[in-house]
């Protein structure tokens, strides 16, 4: 079980910020995101890799976390934006992100996306299939620069995590295959479009990974691509985009990666290729969300029923479930959580914590070890702070909850809670 903080009311401490006075403030549910400790990681990665690296850049994977607050934090941090929608682009250009330091994402860009990313001047498309070239050639010319690219390789590396958040096998439907003729057709193609720039490749290999094995198996893979294709082609690749895929502590049996142990083994091979070669060193991107984001957050619920089957298990109905976290019913994420009015209490009691949507699969945790539960006890879920607010849904019509910033003890209101007439806004 991880450490937390806890007063001298026995109530969980979050960012310097009494839980249970921010689910009074706020009501419930409320994800609650920690500034101070999103920071910290911005700044790991300034001090691991920016500065030590001058050729390394990194990306904001905003998919995991996206608000206008968020973009204006990554972006004081040092980085750029990893955008994959139209929406995304959207919303970092209201916050001010400069669309140059965007990297533009997904593997079916419609022509409405990608006209939008080229007229407000994104920095570079992650090209990822045939299809992609043709709409990128119609756009082409049409701006103030060429769109410069770089192609998304599937490099056909295991990365030992769940099917749904693993990217970078063969049967994938992200990237283009690394069958020769295949592969040197589109890479001709590109070289032979006007308006259109080819910088490098890109790959990656899984999310919520703890090991380096599978990221150093495909840099060995793309290397090889890197030289064969400028002795066959006489293309000379100058950007490397090594995604991200960093791993963050949810429960029992994690542990946060480190990413001095991802980044170092990389560049190192990286470096020694290119000054083996007397090449001058390629940019290389990172591309970090999860592990920037997710440790960073809690989401609070209040505690309704509490249901005790004799000999089988004691369910405990939260006021939320999976249209704030699908993660559960779509990955089967485990979390850890406690009940923050009860922190300090001894946890004997074992508890399966439940949503409130009707689906039995709305189970948010397994055999939960709490304190005495009871009916208006507030439940902090840990490491919410990826992939919940980014995800979350209006099943059974449930209202989307508010964000909360929390820094040094202080809290203020990020993403305002829906309201009943939001749900019904878009309909005639």
């Amino acid at each position: 079980m991880r450490e937390y903080e806890v007063n001298e009311k026995g109530h969980l401490v979050f960012g310097g910020c009494d839980t249970v006075r921010l689910a009074e403030k706020y009501a419930t549910p409320v994800y609650v995101m920690d500034e101070g400790l999103i920071r910290k990681r911005l700044e790991e990665i300034r001090t691991v890799f920016l500065q030590p690296y001058p050729n390394a850049r990194a990306v904001y994977a905003s998919k995991a976390f996206q608000t206008k607050e968020m973009c204006r934090l990554v972006t004081e941090g040092g980085l750029g934006l990893d955008v994959v929608s139209g929406g995304e682009i959207y919303a970092a250009l209201a916050a001010g992100v400069d669309p140059s330091c965007m990297v533009f994402h997904g593997n079916n860009k419609t022509p409405e996306e990608i006209r939008m990313a080229a007229e407000a001047g994104v920095g570079r498309f992650i090209v990822d299939n045939a299809y992609e070239l043709e709409l990128l050639e119609k756009q082409a010319g049409r701006g103030k620069a060429p769109i410069r690219v770089l192609l998304r390789i599937t490099p056909g590396v295991d990365s030992h995590t769940h099917k749904f958040i693993s990217t970078g096998n063969i049967d994938s439907k992200f990237g283009i295959s690394l069958e020769k003729e295949e592969r040197d057709r589109i890479i001709k193609r590109v070289m032979d479009m006007e308006g259109v720039e080819l910088m490098g490749f890109h790959f990656h290999v899984g999310s919520q990974l703890h090991e380096n094995d599978s990221h150093l198996a495909a840099l060995d893979i793309l290397l090889g691509l890197v030289d064969e294709v400028k002795e066959s082609l006489g293309f000379e690749a100058r950007e490397l985009n090594l995604g991200g895929g960093f791993g963050i502590y949810y429960a029992k049996g994690d542990q946060t990666a480190r990413l001095k142990d991802f980044v170092d083994p990389m560049m190192e091979k990286i470096n020694r290729f290119y000054h083996e070669r007397s090449l001058p060193l390629p940019l290389v991107f990172i591309e970090p969300g999860r592990w920037i984001c997710g440790e960073a957050g809690i989401t609070l619920y209040t505690v309704g029923s509490v249901k005790n089957i004799p000999g089988i298990k004691t369910y405990v109905a939260v006021d939320g479930g999976m249209p704030d976290n699908p993660r559960p019913i779509l990955y089967q994420a485990k979390y850890e959580a406690v009940l923050a009015n009860k922190a300090a209490a001894p946890k004997k009691q074992i508890v399966s914590v439940a949503g409130k949507c009707c689906e039995s699969g709305d189970i948010l945790i397994e055999d939960l070890p709490v304190g005495p539960v009871e009916s208006g006890d507030i439940l902090a879920v840990f490491s919410t702070g990826a992939y919940h607010h980014s995800m979350a849904s209006n099943y059974n019509r449930l209202l989307r909850p508010p964000v909360v910033m929390v820094d040094e003890g202080k809290d203020h209101l990020s993403v305002r809670r829906e309201t009943y007439e939001d749900l019904i806004a878009r309909e005639l």
